[in-house]
């Protein structure tokens, strides 16, 4: 998730890799020779470097899946989240359809009849987490299903809080400003914001939501331009114009910031569970050093925040793979999988029996209990591109005038 979610920038895209028992074929190409059928998985990367790349976790899903059925041979291609949209985009329009993908997932391939219902290829798709069902989903049958999850909460350093005299946590905007004077004050950034391209649409979205807006209204009509909205971004505006933040926040990364956190540089900064891995990485903040809280609204802490899901699709390509995708997607959605993959990359699992496994854990427990109540990207077909108008523009707002910016967002959005 440069989402999302949720997990953090690859440093290298990994080629194609064929992923069986036997460990040594090359082949990349799709169909059934010889009795076996091949499926092709495209994944997105969530590792921080070639010591935990996610080609090293499909690869033994892949290899314990063929050894209980050696009659189908998974090709995994891993690739980076910076072009895992465009990697995907690009087969499909040249009808070269991956059999399955693990990561963004937008309507548009629903609508084109290119994707399984979840139903189809999953045995028991009522154990995939309920809050994420509608953005999976297209006139009302789900086809994107999510495969790991994540959701938002504000991290904040007591260490600097404590030498700047700040007794307890943020709950509302003029909390955050207050706090943010005072640690500026001794030469660290009081709050990161990262309204860069990496996922500058869930910062917006998290502050948008503390004021009573968001990107659509309760029937999907986009509200990027309503007035909470324009008021959010003109206080956002006025903490960045003070020196409260860092400087230019639309040319800021969240992985960036995230690390400048851990460097113990940043008093405040919004965040998800895989925040946690870097900041005990960098060894700089000791457990006792930092926590998180709901994030703070305008008149008070936030009841509900941002959850993001990454999401398998299963393409119908040929029409004669359903059976082996529905074997092979039960298999990496039993609890033992779910599990490794989110210890491994700090994130959530997407199943119910999974995160009832994991309630009980101290530093995500938290996370878990917020995302049933958690607000959602849209998943309408327009998103794809509302998404990275967003992610391109939406750092102005702080910068420029936040009304020119979000009304020219607003009426791209419009015409989608």
């Amino acid at each position: 998730m440069k989402r999302t979610l949720i997990g953090a920038t690859a440093i290298v895209a990994v080629g194609t890799m064929a992923l069986s028992g036997c460990g040594g074929s090359s082949s990349t190409s799709s169909g059934k020779s010889g009795g076996t059928t091949t499926l092709k998985l495209v994944a997105a990367d969530y590792g921080t470097g070639p010591a935990n790349t996610s080609s090293k976790y499909w690869a033994s899903v892949a290899d314990a899946f063929h050894k209980a059925n050696p009659t189908i041979t998974v090709n995994v291609q891993v690739v980076t989240w910076a072009n895992f949209d465009t990697t995907v985009q690009t087969m499909v329009q040249n009808k070269q359809y991956p059999d399955i993908t693990e990561g963004d997932y937008f309507s548009n391939y629903a609508q084109q009849g290119l994707l399984y219902p979840a139903s189809k290829v999953l045995s028991n798709p009522g154990n995939l987490l309920p809050a994420f069902k509608a953005q999976g989903s297209y006139k009302g049958v789900q086809y994107g299903m999510p495969f790991t999850t994540s959701s938002r909460t504000l991290f904040y350093n007591k260490k600097l809080f404590k030498k700047a005299g700040i007794m307890s946590a943020p709950k509302t905007w003029a909390d955050i400003q207050t706090d943010a004077s005072k640690i500026k004050a001794l030469g660290d950034t009081g709050f990161g914001l990262p309204l860069g391209s990496e996922e500058g649409q869930a910062e917006a979205l998290l502050w948008m939501l503390g004021n009573g807006g968001g990107y659509q209204n309760s029937s999907g009509k986009y509200t990027i331009n309503s007035p909470q909205n324009i008021q959010t971004f003109q206080f956002l505006k006025k903490l960045v114009a003070a020196g409260d933040t860092e400087p230019n926040p639309a040319n800021k990364m969240r992985t960036d910031q995230w690390q400048q956190f851990a460097q113990g540089k940043v008093g405040m900064i919004n965040g998800s569970p895989a925040l946690v891995p870097i900041i005990e990485s960098a060894k700089v903040l000791k457990d006792s050093d930092w926590t998180s809280v709901p994030i703070a609204g305008k008149n008070g802490p936030l009841t509900k925040t941002l959850g993001v899901s990454d999401n398998v699709a299963a393409f119908k390509t040929d029409g004669t793979k359903a059976a082996a995708i529905k074997k092979f997607l039960d298999f990496t959605y039993q609890d033992t999988y779910q599990l490794k993959f989110d210890k491994e990359y700090d994130l959530l699992p997407a199943t119910t029996s999974a995160a009832k496994a994991l309630a009980s854990d101290p530093i995500f427990g938290p996370f878990l209990t917020a995302l049933p109540h958690s607000i959602q990207y849209p998943s309408d077909t327009a998103w794809a591109q509302v998404k990275t108008n967003i992610q391109q523009n939406i750092g102005t707002a702080v910068t420029g005038d936040p009304k020119t910016v979000l009304d020219s967002i607003q009426a791209k959005a419009s015409a989608n």
